[in-house]
């Protein structure tokens, strides 16, 4: 189908209206993108994407990423224009409570939004695991004659995304991995929030890309309708085996000339302007969100065109399902995790004398698991030989086999924890990633997203205290686990022992709205075998959980989790039979258990209570109440062999047992 570069073209200045329109009404809002990338939607929306706005989520759409979510009335003006289920009142409800137009696009919110984006540089990171998620499914279902993914992921980024060190990785990572399914258009118009760019920057961008292993075009002119669309055709088919970076130049706040080109036009600056620029962009001064009929009429043609191009496919994906009950079956699956019960069943109990890091329980752990989750992926920051994640069973995903199930990232922990969730976007693949837990400060940006979007990520995380020892206290977390706690909707998980290990890794992978994180240690842990084995795997389960029963009438109750477990457990048989020890490995779930239960477990009678754990103690005062005492470590670590470390800051059974007689 041949450009209709005119009707686009009041297309997109009807697009600038809109954005202009939402802009003004809230008072606040970034109209620089929405204005100089008009013609890039355009081309995107009304002649380039493969999608079908009826059906959003689409196995084998073009996933649409804008990563400069600030400029997000861009977004949502192309959506509404391309018939997807956003009404003209819920655009001019632009940043309104409860509205599907937020002031950054948020998956689950606005149909048509791939990803939570707004952080600059994450919608990047996030494109990249679109892309490789595309390879891993062609790898895996496409079949001879049934060619059911063959998709584009295509993301738009200004200078902010591209200078923030996670877009670098993600693309470092991209070349290296020539995904060449990936298109990055790069809206260049010299201009960030404060000043102009050559404030900040003065790389060559298309050659930084080139020696990343990217293929790259420049469009002089990116407010050029043909000459964008070239650009995109051209990176749609080539076949280099490289991602694409399409670098266009723009106008920032094109339409509003006060601010035009300058840091002015990239907030809401312009909108003082709203008349003078609807009345140059020729929209009616007497129409606000106006939309011509002759637009409204070139959309509605358009989508009956992507709608037959769907039911093409639709064709081919009801014979490949009928030619591949197999593969049909297992991508029905996708999203599905069996039970915690069923993963349970699987993983082979431990001797009861065993001792082991929970990181090795985790690698003996995760075999079975990874079997029983044909779809789980296993990355790692350059730590597999630490980490211990790597699935056995399989090899690596590469350029040489994009089915393998094992990611190897390089040191790269924000990109990767942004790739996973780019998987997890996708939702047909379960990601999962490892490093040291002290570098979760890397990642955090990403899994705050992660939780924030409710997306399944698991972290496998390890070397979770100052157990790890030698190292010293740059490696050693002490502040971490508690950091991490306070996400909202992160599951924190510590395992004290191997079978507790095993408990949360089935709570971690039957779990689908939202992220989980383990914490697993450097050092060897004993068999908690005050219980029995399948008791510590269902108590994880519930967070909380009472591990050794007291003989006589209640005294006292000592909380711990991780490692630090074994020495309430020492203190309790020292005190005597009247000492509880409840293991706590995941605040998240017991807090969301049911009064009783909690109540059963803390009874509130029982008001002498002692917590322990390696780290800063802030968090457990809201289990030991004010009468209670907390045994941690708030300050950073030393360098020491890891029993050395915990025994000069304190953390020990005598210092349990001397907190319990205090009370």
């Amino acid at each position: 189908m041949k450009l209709q570069t005119e009707i686009l073209a009041q297309a997109a200045n009807q697009a600038r209206g809109l954005a202009i329109d939402a802009v003004h009404k809230s008072s606040s809002g970034h109209l620089g993108l929405p204005l100089g990338c008009a013609e890039i939607g355009a081309v995107l929306y009304g002649h380039a994407l493969v999608h079908n706005p009826d059906e959003p989520r689409w196995l084998n759409r073009d996933r649409f990423v804008l990563s400069a979510g600030h400029g997000s009335m861009f977004l949502y003006s192309w959506l509404h224009l391309s018939g997807y289920a956003l009404s003209i009142e819920e655009v001019s409800n632009f940043r309104v409570l409860h509205s599907k137009t937020p002031g950054h696009p948020e998956f689950h919110e606005t149909p048509g939004v791939e990803c939570t984006t707004g952080p600059l540089g994450q919608g990047i990171g996030n494109s990249v695991g679109l892309a490789m998620s595309g390879q891993m499914a062609a790898a895996r279902f496409n079949a001879p004659g049934h060619e059911i993914f063959n998709h584009h992921v295509i993301c738009l980024a200004g200078d902010g995304c591209m200078q923030e060190g996670v877009a670098m990785e993600a693309c470092e990572f991209a070349g290296h991995q020539g995904l060449d399914n990936l298109i990055l258009i790069y809206d260049s118009n010299d201009v960030t929030l404060d000043a102009m760019a050559d404030k900040t920057q003065s790389e060559n961008t298309a050659l930084r890309f080139k020696a990343m292993n990217w293929d790259v075009q420049t469009v002089a002119a990116g407010n050029d309708l043909e000459a964008l669309l070239k650009a995109i055709n051209k990176a749609k088919k080539t076949k280099t085996g490289k991602p694409q970076l399409i670098i266009a130049r723009t106008l920032i706040a094109k339409g509003i000339p006060e601010v035009a080109g300058t840091s002015k036009g990239h907030g809401e600056g312009g909108a003082k302007f709203a008349d003078a620029a609807r009345k140059s962009l020729g929209l009616p001064a007497d129409k606000h969100f106006f939309v011509s009929d002759e637009v409204h009429a070139y959309f509605a043609d358009h989508k009956k065109r992507l709608k037959r191009a769907y039911g093409k496919w639709k064709k081919v994906f009801a014979a490949w399902r009928e030619a591949h009950p197999d593969k049909a079956a297992l991508l029905d699956g996708a999203g599905k995790p069996p039970s915690a019960a069923h993963l349970l069943a699987k993983i082979p109990l431990f001797p009861a004398d065993a001792k082991l890091a929970t990181r090795a329980a985790g690698k003996d752990v995760l075999q079975p698991v990874a079997a029983e989750l044909p779809l789980l992926i296993s990355g790692s920051a350059d730590l597999h030989g630490s980490t211990l994640n790597y699935i056995a069973a399989d090899k690596d995903f590469d350029k040489t086999n994009r089915a393998g199930r094992n990611l190897r990232y390089g040191i790269r922990e924000h990109a990767m924890a942004s790739i996973c969730n780019g998987v997890a976007y996708d939702g047909i693949f379960r990601a999962s990633c490892a490093t040291f837990l002290v570098f979760a400060d890397y990642s955090r940006p990403a899994m705050r997203l992660a939780a924030l979007s409710k997306l399944p990520v698991v972290y496998i995380y390890t070397h979770d205290s100052i157990g790890v020892g030698e190292d010293g206290p740059t490696h050693q977390p002490v502040e971490t686990v508690s950091g991490l706690r306070v996400i909202p909707n992160l599951d924190v998980v510590r395992p004290a022992d191997p079978e507790e290990t095993a408990g949360a890794f089935a709570a971690a992978m039957e779990r689908i709205d939202g992220p989980t994180l383990l914490a697993l240690t450097r050092q060897a842990v004993p068999m908690l075998n005050d219980c029995t084995p399948h008791e510590r795997r269902a108590g994880v389960l519930k967070g909380g959980y009472v591990l050794l029963q007291e003989t006589a009438p209640l005294t006292h109750i000592l909380l711990a989790s991780g490692s630090e477990v074994q020495w309430a457990v020492a203190a309790a048989k020292a005190l005597g039979g009247g000492t509880r020890v409840i293991s706590m490995p995941s605040f998240l779930r017991f807090d969301a258990q049911p009064a009783a239960y909690r109540e059963a477990i803390l009874p509130s009678a029982c008001r002498k209570r002692v917590a322990i754990e390696a780290g800063v103690t802030a968090l457990w005062s809201k289990y030991v109440g004010l009468d209670g005492k907390v045994i941690g470590i708030d300050r950073f670590g030393l360098s020491a062999p890891g029993n050395i470390a915990m025994k000069e800051l304190g953390i020990t059974t005598e210092a349990v047992v001397a907190a319990a007689k205090s009370l």
